[in-house]
């Protein structure tokens, strides 16, 4: 695939997976087995060395226990955007459904290895400092080498900041394992952890280079730690689900949107180093043909290959559109299901809804697409038949890099903490929200609509856009959890659905019936007149094709009452399992509570 990821793989086997073979000490957190005979001093004698040990620290966050798929693309469903496909089980469906079990088969293995992955930071942030290298070497050996420890530094931010969001209080070793005293680390504070977190990344920051000024590749660089650290603040600065059952914030929550604001101004004011890509399509099309993002849209992105479970991906097989294991395209799709009420959330002329969104399938050899029911559509973004080259077959791993986070997000962070701060935005936050809104509405930037300029209204109007704009990239349920609307917006959700069921409320425009037929291998939708876009057909309630014009009736708002997630239909089953003040958090695992000899809390009301 790209140079680069299997460069991280190659680097990645021979390294610091079997380099720390003696801090396998503490296996309740980090799980590290011995398989070679380096020390500690042997690997950080030198900078080829010290880089492949930084370059292990990135493997855990790769593979089907990362953000291969588990990470990515289970934790963050149901949510109002999009929920995880079939019936509860013990798995990923319990997780969707907010049915966790603490036996549930998802949530042990991705716990331990992000703790791995925090323990392989851990030691190269103790050990890089320590090299003579690091005091005595060159000018460009001693930079090399603070970026190194910078990395490290970041990354372990983003191991202790996914497990806060997902656990909660955490156990936060700052120490290798094997420096520990007492293996059993009782839950820190999220607080403070968050605190630690921040400030090491504004000490990263300092260290770490701009993007242009190294080799283009996954590893972090100076945008990527100043968007996560704003990314972090907002955390900090938002709701979360206390011991005691509530979900708070803490009264000194606008000193972390004082961070989140910086950080993005300070991003904002270098477009030569980042900035929006002008057509919002093509940043996934590039991510699908592994072809480099020319304006640094993508600030992190986490690499995959090597084609299997431990350093791949899983995105454009498990989710996407539903693709036959014969067609040219090879087997993918269908393990999420975006919403009837967020395909309808968009407009009809904004061009992020067909990017995001699937509304096809390819059922057969022939590789002709068919046109599927407002309860059927799929993700869009990382979709399988946009690869390049394509992957014929019935290959799990498609290698597609999982993105992290975006320079829109960066703007939409601005404008958020702008308008909290001031009780309303400034000029420079309305612009923000208007960039990424324009880059959307291409071509048609007159439908944008009037921003609001009171701070509830561009709070909504931020909040949408951030749904619009984040569909199916991790964003949006953690989102609602930080604002403390998750629940009310998965009741809403449901709301909505029978609405648009009933076709009553704002949804009297919703078809019945869509009429379609193919035009060689693509779809072509009777009353469109915008075909490149196929936007119109969706909002016109009634249409009728002339006879003998072939175009085939298919069930669109219509089947919106068949029962497909557990016995019910889809408006019904969206996290309808969902208890507030227990469901905003993952419980620890049985065998986890059960090894830590009775001294790890569990999350409430589990």
């Amino acid at each position: 695939m790209k140079k680069h990821t299997r460069l991280y793989q190659l680097m990645a086997v021979t390294t610091i997976v079997t380099i720390i073979a003696f801090t396998n000490s503490c296996k309740k957190y980090t799980e590290v087995e011995p398989e070679s005979g380096y020390t500690v001093p042997e690997v950080f004698t030198d900078i080829p060395n010290a880089t492949m040990a930084v370059i292990g620290i990135y493997d855990d966050l790769q593979g089907d226990n990362g953000y291969g798929i588990r990470i990515s693309m289970y934790y963050p469903y149901d949510s109002d955007e999009g929920i995880v496909s079939g019936n509860i089980d013990n798995g990923r469906r319990g997780i969707g459904r907010y049915q966790l079990s603490l036996t549930n088969t998802e949530i042990s293995n991705p716990f331990r290895q992000l703790y791995r992955g925090l323990e392989r930071a851990n030691l190269c942030i103790e050990q890089i400092p320590q090299m003579k290298l690091y005091s005595e070497g060159t000018d460009a050996e001693k930079k090399e080498l603070r970026r190194l420890y910078a990395e490290s530094l970041t990354l372990r931010a983003q191991y202790l900041f996914e497990l806060i969001r997902i656990w909660g209080d955490v156990p936060a070793p700052m120490i290798p394992s094997y420096q520990q005293t007492d293996l059993y680390l009782p839950r820190n504070d999220r607080d403070s952890t968050y605190d630690k977190i921040l400030d090491d990344l504004a000490a990263a920051i300092d260290l770490l280079p701009w993007r242009t000024e190294v080799t283009r590749n996954e590893r972090i660089t100076k945008g990527a730690a100043k968007a996560l650290r704003a990314r972090i603040a907002l955390f900090r600065g938002g709701y979360s689900l206390r011991s005691n059952g509530k979900m708070e914030r803490r009264d000194d929550y606008l000193k972390y949107y004082q961070i989140t604001k910086k950080e993005c101004e300070e991003l904002m004011a270098r477009p030569d180093q980042h900035t929006l890509n002008p057509n919002f399509e093509n940043i996934w099309r590039n991510v699908t043909s592994f072809t480099p993002d020319p304006q640094g849209e993508i600030l992190f992105e986490i690499g995959a290959g090597g084609g299997n479970g431990n350093s791949d991906s899983r995105m454009g097989n498990y989710d996407g559109p539903n693709l036959s294991n014969n067609s040219r395209y090879g087997a993918g799709g269908g393990g999420i299901i975006m919403l009837p009420n967020y395909f309808y959330a968009f407009d009809s002329v904004d061009t992020r809804r067909d990017v995001t969104i699937t509304w096809y399938g390819v059922a057969a050899a022939n590789n002709v697409k068919a046109l599927r029911r407002l309860n059927e559509l799929n993700t869009g973004k990382y979709r399988r038949d946009w690869r390049v080259p394509l992957l014929p077959g019935t290959a799990l791993n498609v290698g597609y890099n999982w993105v992290v986070i975006r320079f829109s997000d960066v703007l939409l962070m601005y404008a958020e903490a702008d308008n909290e701060i001031n009780g309303g935005p400034s000029a420079a936050a309305i612009k923000a929200l208007e960039d990424v809104r324009k880059r959307a509405y291409r071509g048609n930037v007159g439908s944008i609509g009037t921003t609001p300029t009171d701070k509830t209204g561009f709070f909504n109007a931020v909040a949408n856009e951030r749904y619009l704009e984040f569909g199916h990239e991790g964003i949006r349920k953690y989102d609602l959890l930080r604002w403390n609307l998750l629940s009310a917006k998965l009741i809403e959700a449901r709301a909505k659905i029978e609405q648009i069921r009933t076709g009553t409320g704002p949804y009297t425009y919703v078809p019945d019936s869509v009429y379609w037929k193919n035009n060689g291998e693509e779809i072509q939708i009777y009353g469109g007149t915008n075909p490149a876009a196929n936007a119109q057909p969706f909002w016109r309630p009634k249409q009728t094709p002339p006879a003998g014009s072939g175009y085939t009736a298919l069930a669109w708002r219509a089947n919106l009452s068949q029962n497909i997630i557990d016995s019910k239909p889809i408006g019904a089953g969206v996290g309808y399992l969902f208890v507030a003040g227990k469901s905003e958090l993952f419980p620890f695992d049985q065998a986890t509570i059960d090894s830590y000899q009775g001294r790890l809390v569990q999350n409430p009301n589990y």
